[in-house]
């Protein structure tokens, strides 16, 4: 298991046990990392905070990812709980209007669109723009993303939300070009599809799984767990060299044609 003894991270996107980001979480501070989370909505607080209390959390917050300023204060806050440092950042941030994940691409209307791309997609710049200074401060640091194959092919439903993923895979790029050159590691993960509280809302999910099962070179699927593990490499020491990259934990479905 990789070492996070002294490391400090910010982890957005846990939105319950099920959740990537609390498998993530979960394996940095098995590691030794100190956590601060954050939140969406009163409706999934209480159990972000029970979670966080389960890893002695330092901080739990609400953030608006939409709202420059609402960034601006939960690092200002991130801030205060680690002495003006953070080595680690974890976003799992992704929203698509559910309506726009069952019918047709071509019928996403203009609004929904930019939603879907702002949350998805720009709140990763943000929060990495934000988080800069902190990130310098300690000498450097890692930011993690999750990203999906939806986002370099058409997959039925996905609709909106791979076109997000597109944007958000070449953010990660870009990011990591002018991160780098003050030791600012950023990198994305693609994961196989796994039983989320977001994937619930994705039209023919099961549909999703089945090929997956039937095509993937490994014949199963992957679960949070196995994201966690692979996010832990990803965001050590370890992986130093490893910038503007995308890990896929699909069982190896990626490779495959068809």
């Amino acid at each position: 298991m990789a070492d996070f003894d002294g490391k400090r991270g910010l982890v957005l996107g846990v939105a319950n046990k099920r959740s990537i980001a609390w498998a993530i979480a979960k394996r940095l501070a098995d590691g030794g990392a100190s956590l601060a989370f954050t939140y969406q909505g009163e409706r999934i607080e209480a159990g972000v905070r029970e979670l966080a209390g389960t890893v002695d959390s330092p901080l739990v917050t609400e953030c608006d990812v939409r709202s420059d300023d609402d960034v601006a204060r939960v690092v200002a806050e991130v801030g205060e709980a680690f002495g003006g440092e953070l080595d680690l950042l974890v976003h799992s941030v992704a929203f698509a209007a559910a309506e726009d994940l069952a019918g047709r691409f071509t019928d996403t209307p203009r609004e929904r669109f930019w939603m879907a791309l702002d949350v998805s997609a720009y709140s990763l710049v943000a929060v990495a723009r934000a988080a800069e200074p902190l990130l310098a401060a300690a000498g450097g640091g890692s930011i993690l993303t999750m990203t999906y194959l939806g986002g370099e092919r058409a997959v039925p439903h996905y609709n909106v939300m791979g076109v997000a993923k597109a944007a958000l895979d070449s953010s990660v790029q870009y990011l990591a070009w002018d991160l780098g050159q003050k030791n600012i590691r950023v990198n994305a993960i693609s994961a196989g599809p796994v039983r989320t509280l977001a994937a619930r809302s994705i039209a023919g999910f099961p549909t999703m799984e089945a090929i997956v099962e039937e095509r993937a070179p490994l014949r199963r699927h992957i679960s949070a767990d196995d994201v966690g593990a692979a996010a832990a490499f990803l965001l050590s020491d370890d992986a130093r060299n490893v910038t503007g990259t995308t890990l896929y934990v699909d069982s190896g479905y990626h490779a495959m044609g068809m």
